[in-house]
């Protein structure tokens, strides 16, 4: 049996990224942690470390307890592997690191594999093969053969002119007991749910377009929910444009070196 493509993360952008390859009929694994951290859930391959399956645009994933388990063809394998220890079984043709650190995160296993990271923290040539871009405001998905992807600004990029004033945090320690569900329009101030009692409130009006999984423990401050300005005129259930671009990056550079399905 041909190798996987092996994405470590199965939040937003790995999701992206794991959508097209599947749909471009490569086998594909995704990686999670126990407790995925995923906001925009609709689009997020994660969620099926939480309900053993998922739905992302029309592509299945399905929860696996082994890296060596199949799935059928067109399915996203998921499995809760933070480390990568997975890798070294699998055997992969690619390693694409999508965990997001917008650090130089800890190694994975080295399988002799090509290595792509995403965005901050990667270096061609040094602890990657190749980076592909991923600030929205830098070329996101441009493959890069030499050097470092955008710095990290800590701003998110502008969605319908809005940047960080778009992300809701949590007021505290604890789980989201949401009041709203996603894909609901709220008003600048509405009270989205509570954190240990404190309300977690929108800053500006939109649509929801992603939440925190209820059950996940949370610190003050960690990001837990996202409220699209463009409210009525987008669909939470659509992978974004941003991600898109990167999985097109991603399944360039697996061309460009002869991986293909």
């Amino acid at each position: 049996m041909i190798g996987p493509i092996w994405i470590q993360g199965a939040g937003e952008l790995a999701s992206g990224v794991a959508w097209r390859l599947a749909r471009c009929h490569y086998r594909v694994i995704a990686a999670e942690i126990s407790a995925p951290l995923a906001v925009r859930r609709n689009v997020c391959f994660s969620e099926a470390v939480l309900g053993g399956s998922c739905v992302v645009e029309g592509v299945p994933g399905q929860w696996v307890p082994d890296a060596l388990d199949t799935v059928p063809a067109g399915t996203v394998a998921v499995l809760t592997d933070p480390g990568g220890e997975g890798i070294l079984s699998a055997r992969p043709r690619a390693i694409v690191d999508a965990r997001m650190t917008k650090r130089e995160p800890q190694p994975l296993p080295d399988c002799g594999a090509l290595k792509i990271g995403l965005g901050p923290g990667f270096e061609a040539g040094r602890n990657v093969d190749l980076v592909v871009e991923t600030h929205r405001l830098a070329r996101p998905g441009e493959v890069i053969d030499s050097g470092t992807a955008s710095a990290d600004t800590g701003i998110p990029g502008p969605v319908g002119g809005r940047t960080a004033e778009r992300l809701v945090r949590s007021p505290a320690q604890g789980r989201l007991q949401p009041l709203v569900q996603i894909g609901d329009l709220v008003e600048a101030g509405q009270v989205l749910g509570t954190v240990a009692g404190l309300p977690v409130r929108a800053s500006i009006a939109g649509r929801v377009r992603g939440l925190i999984h209820p059950d996940t423990e949370l610190s003050a401050g960690l990001k837990v929910g996202d409220v699209d300005p463009r409210g009525a005129n987008i669909d939470p259930d659509r992978i974004s444009d941003k991600a898109l671009a990167i999985a097109g990056g991603v399944l360039e550079a697996l061309l460009r070196r002869e991986i293909r399905p």
